[in-house]
């Protein structure tokens, strides 16, 4: 497996573990992205969420409306415009998720041993006898012995909130289960995830379609999170429907990995997609709990070589109820960042959970010291390796700036960008200063209007690791007729300044296109 474990860079002397962290203006080079919902769509609550650390916002139409999610939106533009935190929006589809059906919102309480009923009539009212699903092709789909879970917005794990059915035998369209554990099962809606088994149901459902078509392009969405990506040919229907629609057409496609069909066929859906989640939360239980580590840092690894972004998902559950993660969930977090994870996403955490601004807080911080100890050196010298030779131009290039920023102790590295491809491959070689991605708009027709480009571009790179996006005026080009092209270049020294990333006396890479030529060149900021 090419995943080898990422040491830490030196031995940690056991006094400095007991020094206060350092704050700074950027929470950590990770990313998080938030869900929002019940508990974290008030303005106050989601702008204590961007200055905590949340860089991109989820939302999730497994629960709630078009009406419903735009009122968080809503919300969250203003608090953008508050706290001048610049946020990404992402769409999580439903896709084929299985769902059990609770109109009443009784709680339903199964006993360990006894038998419960999974029947497509949703006519009737979900008791502890029998539970009503969104789907009526499960009878063909299972067999005897085949494994169901269930329970409130993905199964948790936990014995008291989520229930392991065990299949007895197939009546008609029904399905008789044997309760494996006591449980009780709280809401209106439970996950449903028949383990290892083919639900023919399109990936991008119709519901799906007309939330896209109106919410999407109402919004401008800037990503899609495609749940239960199986095939990459789900990754080219999902393009082409985004294609149809003009303001969708920068859309980028994250592939929600959430079932053994998905790993089978990773390698082809990481060609096609712009990045990869990594749910593990349907994912672990697909997959025997010894198997999941394994898969994560394959994973990683082959989304790190790509340079596309690798966003893990459930990593605190346990703050969803509490205010500190455990031991376990701590050192999660910190093994995913030294994988080489660009971005954690949380859940439940965030969407319903009684501490989403500490959360987001928590795992903040986390991912902050343990990028201090991330192997740059060996991880560099893997992906320069890996790359071979020769490069391609823009390759060269990025490998170079991040390489001489080492050398020199840069701060940060400036690069002027018009696409956002030259700043995101110089992330992909993970360089331990932030990378400050100076966005130029272009001016653009579609023969009927002129619009900038640029605005997706910046925000687009907020999920990915070291990334962090300047809007430029649009009358600095990306491409400078000469070397300097002072006035951009002195906006960039001076959000760097006042962000607290540049200091007097530091040294600071540049890279830019100047002509047809691309520039790499180290300043030394005077007092």
């Amino acid at each position: 497996m090419h995943s080898n474990h990422l040491l830490l860079e030196e031995p940690i002397r056991m006094a400095s573990i007991l020094e206060p962290s350092k704050a700074g203006f950027f929470p950590a080079m990770a990313k998080i992205v938030g869900t929002l919902g019940s508990r974290s769509r008030s303005l106050n609550v989601i702008s204590a969420c961007l200055e905590a650390g949340m860089t991109v916002a989820r939302f999730d139409f497994s629960l709630g409306d078009a009406e419903y999610h735009q009122g968080t939106l809503e919300n969250l533009k203003t608090a953008i415009k508050s706290t001048k935190k610049l946020c990404a929006v992402m769409l999580d589809t439903v896709g084929p998720e299985l769902q059990v059906v609770n109109k009443a919102e009784k709680d339903i309480t199964l006993k360990a041993d006894e038998n419960v009923i999974l029947t497509p009539d949703q006519g009737q009212e979900a008791s502890n006898g029998i539970l009503p699903i969104n789907f009526a092709g499960l009878a063909k789909a299972v067999k005897k012995g085949d494994t169901i879970f269930i329970g409130q917005y993905l199964f948790t794990g936990s014995e008291s909130t989520s229930v392991w059915l065990e299949i007895n035998e197939v009546k008609g369209n029904d399905v008789v289960c044997t309760v494996k554990n006591s449980a009780t099962l709280a809401g209106s809606l439970f996950t449903l995830h028949a383990s290892q088994i083919r639900i023919e149901l399109p990936t991008l459902s119709d519901m799906d379609k007309q939330v896209i078509s109106s919410w999407g392009v109402q919004n401008k969405i800037d990503f899609l999170s495609l749940s239960y990506t199986r095939h990459a040919e789900d990754i080219r229907e999902a393009r082409d429907f985004l294609s149809k629609h003009v303001d969708l057409s920068q859309t980028q496609i994250f592939a929600k990995i959430e079932n053994v069909e998905g790993l089978t066929h990773f390698d082809e859906i990481l060609e096609e997609a712009d990045g990869i989640i990594l749910s593990r939360g349907n994912l672990g239980i697909d997959l025997p709990p010894e198997k999941v580590f394994l898969f994560q840092k394959s994973a990683v690894y082959k989304c790190n070589m790509a340079g596309k972004p690798a966003v893990v998902t459930r990593v605190v559950d346990s703050m969803t109820d509490n205010l500190r993660p455990t031991r376990a969930e701590a050192t999660d977090v910190a093994n995913a960042v030294l994988d080489g994870c660009d971005a954690i996403l949380l859940g439940a955490e965030t969407l319903r959970g009684l501490y989403p601004v500490e959360t987001i807080s928590t795992v903040g911080r986390i991912c902050a010291e343990a990028e201090k100890v991330f192997n740059q050196d060996q991880y560099f010298k893997r992906t320069v390796k890996f790359v071979g030779e020769p490069m391609s131009h823009l390759e060269s290039i990025a490998s170079s700036a991040v390489r001489a920023a080492l050398k020199v102790k840069a701060s940060v590295i400036i690069c002027f960008t018009s696409s956002g491809r030259a700043s995101r491959l110089i992330a992909k070689y993970r360089p331990t200063m932030p990378v400050l991605s100076v966005v130029i708009p272009r001016l653009k027709t579609n023969q009927l209007n002129w619009n900038f480009s640029g605005a997706f571009e910046a925000r687009q790179s907020l999920v990915v690791r070291g990334l962090f996006p300047l809007l430029a005026d649009p009358r600095h080009p990306a491409e400078s007729t000469n070397a300097t092209n002072e006035s951009v270049l002195k906006v960039a020294l001076d959000h760097g300044k006042a962000s607290g990333v540049i200091k007097s006396h530091d040294r600071v890479v540049i890279c830019q296109k100047v002509g047809e030529a691309s520039v790499i060149k180290i300043i030394e900021l005077q007092d």
